[in-house]
């Protein structure tokens, strides 16, 4: 949703704006583009891999980006070692990049056989195969329950449970075929998304503690807005939504406009040319 986030986020030249999701630069050197290299970007990400990729995709732009490992939960601790006050422009785009989902090593995807991994920052300790091999049942079925909203949340932990009394998980296909045996056929054959979707989500939501940390970001980044700045964030799923809508009707007290009264969704050729954009939505406001 490159070309919405141009327009919604309306920087001008002389601009500084935060990318707290840098990822691959994708968004960041389609602006510095458009603005012909005269706007400051401040790029955060929790992945060192994303981060290496994102420096070489924005070299010829290095005088104007600053590339920065954090979670963007320090967002206003990031600002102020960069002797920055107020920023312009803010953006979060949620979620995973291509390279992530692609990696076997990275574990997110339940398409490709890897170590239950799931972390975006590889140095912090929790990894999914923690979670699924340490945790009760009950745990683990509030997490598929709660972070992933998933029918059979309750099915699926006990079968993990009974399986790692056997054998611990160590991969992401032990995870998919547990999940396989505990959702019956006829709810896992002929559905939009594959039956292993919600179970991953929550697991990597639960690791990298995403909600938590969208929560606190959020909570914070209007502060860090001057006058008539705007904050974009895209998600991929109705938990974070649910989160972007609700901080931004909280910051209306503190004078926030909100942009967009509904979600804005990826056009019908950008979903075709990029099948994983189907569910992203876009939600912008402007400080007064």
């Amino acid at each position: 949703m490159t070309r919405e986030v141009l327009y919604w986020l309306n920087l001008e030249e002389g601009d500084v704006y935060v990318d707290c999701t840098i990822g691959l630069g994708g968004h960041s050197k389609t602006i510095l583009k458009e603005k012909k290299g005269k706007v400051r970007i401040l790029g955060i990400d929790r992945d060192e891999e994303a981060l290496r990729v994102a420096k070489e995709e924005l070299k010829e732009y290095e005088q104007q980006v600053t590339l920065i490992k954090a979670n963007f939960k320090h967002l206003p601790q990031v600002l102020k070692k960069e002797n920055i006050n107020k920023v312009d422009g803010i953006l979060y785009d949620l979620g995973l990049s291509s390279m992530q989902l692609d990696s076997p090593k990275r574990g997110f995807s339940f398409r490709q056989c890897g170590p239950l991994d799931m972390r975006m920052d590889s140095s912090q300790t929790l990894t999914a195969a923690h979670l699924v091999n340490q945790l009760s049942e009950k745990e683990l079925e509030c997490i598929f329950f709660g972070l992933g909203e998933e029918r059979w949340a309750r099915r699926v932990a006990k079968f993990i449970v009974e399986e790692r009394k056997l054998n611990p998980l160590k991969t992401t296909l032990d995870l998919v075929q547990v999940a396989k045996r505990a959702i019956p056929a006829k709810f896992r054959r002929g559905k939009r998304i594959h039956f292993a979707t919600r179970i991953f989500q929550a697991l990597r939501i639960k690791v990298n503690e995403e909600l938590e940390n969208l929560e606190i970001s959020l909570n914070s980044s209007l502060d860090l807005l001057r006058a008539k700045g705007r904050i974009c964030v895209i998600s991929y799923h109705s938990l974070e939504d649910r989160i972007v809508k609700r901080q931004f009707k909280k910051g209306k007290e503190k004078g926030l406009k909100i942009l967009t009264k509904k979600v804005i969704r990826p056009s019908a050729e950008e979903i075709r040319a990029n099948p994983r954009a189907r569910s992203a939505r876009l939600r912008a406001a402007e400080k007064a």
